[in-house]
């Protein structure tokens, strides 16, 4: 009988994750390989491959990990689309760390030109933040702030890009006076009704 072989995981999984993201920042997305991880981190490639099939995924674990990389949870209903915004993006600019930045940024420079992570980097980093926001909008819609004929595929990714352009593309500050600023001068204004607009 052929022994199961352990699986990589808790503090030996971060290890190599961290080992990755050393890398990332170091050499670039390109030139990062499964064997240069499996160097630094002291573990064997085979090891590697029996927790992540390919470089890619790899990296975005990697990413999701860094510290200071923006995370959204879907928040308790405030009662209002203005106060669900709030709740789920502020504070995501504050603790955005060099490190979050610096593995982002070398990211986003290999999308055009790996498929298969551009793959990976939106169904498991973007995606994620775009489900939240759609949740949002659905509140919206049931409490008839928005219409039901709302363009979510338009506007429920609007938030996060934004936030992550002007960090990571315009290298521009974020902070929770940035999210409020987006939410009641770009988002609100394209969605609510005229009747539903908040109150100053």
């Amino acid at each position: 009988m052929t022994p199961v072989r352990p699986r990589v995981e808790g503090d030996r999984e971060g290890e190599i994750l961290d080992a990755a993201l050393e890398l990332l920042i170091e050499v670039g997305y390109d030139r990062l390989t499964m064997d240069a991880v499996a160097k630094a981190s002291r573990a064997s490639k085979a090891t590697l491959y029996r927790r992540w099939e390919t470089k890619q995924a790899l990296v975005i674990d990697a990413l999701v990990r860094a510290k200071g990389a923006p995370e959204v949870e879907l928040p308790p209903d405030t009662g209002s689309l203005r106060g669900d915004l709030l709740e789920t993006f502020c504070g995501t600019g504050d603790h955005m760390a060099s490190e979050a930045t610096k593995v982002l940024g070398a990211v986003c420079t290999a999308l055009t030109s790996d498929a298969a992570l551009a793959a990976e980097f939106r169904e498991r980093f973007i995606g994620p933040k775009v489900d939240v926001s759609t949740q949002l909008y659905a509140r919206a819609i049931e409490r008839g702030e928005i219409d039901a004929d709302a363009d979510l595929e338009v506007i429920a990714p609007a938030m996060a890009g934004i936030l992550l352009h002007r960090a990571f593309v315009l290298g521009l500050p974020l902070d929770d006076d940035v999210v409020r600023r987006v939410v009641d001068h770009v988002i609100l204004p394209a969605v609510l009704r005229p009747q539903a607009a908040p109150v100053s």
